[in-house]
């Protein structure tokens, strides 16, 4: 039996993708546990019995994180790093170094975004995987050559946090483990040569190297709790079913766009109907659910939030921000996509979308309902859409998601000679 912590970001969509892997690892009987800033939001996710470790630190949806909502491009990018990603780091180091202690792990799980988990297993010379939950970052890391400010910027940024709360000896890149890198996609929608560059040597001071350690394990799937109030019977199984649906930490930048895609879909409502997310109940009042037969709107349903594993078997189409797992959620359900991407790596991931043929990408800020309409008509009837979104399912499933990666975690484990004390 191994011990396996996982560390990770005050984030929902980097902690969903690592809920599968754990309750492998506890199926295998190994022990796991977690370090977060956010110990509520783990304990929702992978469940109320999940031994977690607290962590101080900042949280994007919180008062100390919020962004402005006009950010975008390179100030979006040092925002995030400076105000976000850097403190996070630094905050959560006490409780990662605590939980190390009390835990006594054989693998630190650590997220691409969650540098303490990766700067303190080194310095504590405790073998780290990193948890890529989304692949933007190997393509953001092979793009710095062509950035050498940004990669200098980036690379003082790291080796100063390094020194505050790593190994100030060590080489490795806290995005990049030297061991093992889990990556939750595959080349079927990355790319075939993505990741090749990623953390190379010689691009920049931290670099080492993490392409042969990639390992494509697809997406991992669990089961969610889900709502227990969705209204199955309002869907219409004679009309195409679109999801629309912008994550969870952009509720202060979509009013415009979910008002757009609410227009689009209403005017096709004699052909399809739409789920419409809106956790800040932008759009006005919600569905009263409370008795069904009272529902006159039977064109557009608008929920705070929806069971989205189960809904995505049942819908025919996405429309979408390009959430790295929003994307990979649908195309594990072969269902094609709209993506309007907004920050961070959003426009990374809707580049894969379309250059995998899987979807169209519109303009977040700037599109119409008419251009819309057509985007989402062209995803539901042009075939090449729906096919090249069934190669890439075909693909996610074959990769082996959670089974896969627990199985790389326990080789890494099995693997790693005796600590040493720190």
């Amino acid at each position: 039996m191994s011990g396996f912590l996982f560390v990770v970001p005050p984030l929902v969509g980097h902690i969903n993708p690592t809920v599968g892997v754990a309750a492998e690892l506890t199926a295998r009987g190994h022990r796991v546990a977690w370090a977060s800033a956010d110990p509520g939001l783990v304990r929702r996710l992978a469940g109320d019995e999940a031994a977690v470790f607290p962590c101080a630190g900042p949280v994007l949806t919180g008062e100390d994180g919020v962004r402005p909502a006009e950010l975008r491009g390179p100030e979006a990018l040092k925002f995030l790093w400076e105000r976000f990603l850097v403190p996070l780091a630094e905050a959560m180091a006490p409780g990662v170094r605590a939980a190390i202690g009390e835990f006594g792990p054989d693998v630190v799980v650590a997220d691409q975004q969650a540098f303490a988990g990766g700067l303190v297993a080194e310095r504590l010379r405790v073998p780290w995987a990193t948890s890529s939950t989304t692949s933007a970052e190997f393509t953001f890391a092979e793009a710095l050559a062509g950035m050498p400010k940004v990669a200098d910027w980036l690379d003082t940024l790291l080796h100063e946090l390094r020194g505050r709360i790593g190994d100030p000896s060590g080489t490795a890149d806290p995005r990049f483990s030297p061991h093992l890198v889990l990556a939750f996609s595959t080349p079927e929608l990355v790319g075939a040569g993505a990741g090749a560059g990623a953390g190379a040597e010689g691009e920049g001071e931290l670099g080492s190297g993490a392409g042969d350690r990639i390992r494509w394990v697809g997406p991992s799937m669990a089961p969610r709790p889900a709502a227990a109030d969705f209204p199955w019977t309002w869907l219409d199984p004679s009309r195409a079913t679109v999801l629309v649906t912008l994550g969870t930490a952009n509720t202060d930048v979509g009013a415009r766009f979910l008002a757009e895609c609410r227009d689009a879909l209403r005017s096709r409502a004699d052909r399809m109907q739409a789920v419409i997310v809106d956790p800040a109940n932008v759009l006005g009042a919600q569905a009263d659910l409370d008795d069904l037969n009272d529902m006159d709107d039977k064109d557009v349903l608008i929920r705070s939030s929806v069971p989205q594993l189960p809904l995505l078997e049942r819908v025919d189409a996405v429309v979408c921000h390009a959430g790295h797992n929003t994307v990979c959620e649908a195309l594990w359900h072969g269902v094609p996509l709209v993506v309007a991407p907004i920050r961070d790596d959003q426009p990374v991931v809707a580049g894969q979308v379309v250059d995998a043929g899987a979807g169209i990408r519109v303009r977040f800020g700037r599109v119409t309902a008419p251009k819309l309409g057509a985007a989402i008509d062209a995803v539901l009837h042009e075939p090449g859409y729906r096919a090249a979104a069934g190669r890439i399912r075909t693909a996610f499933r074959a990769a082996g998601g959670a089974r896969a990666a627990a199985a790389h975690l326990e080789e890494l484990a099995g693997a790693t000679p005796s600590k040493e004390a720190p």
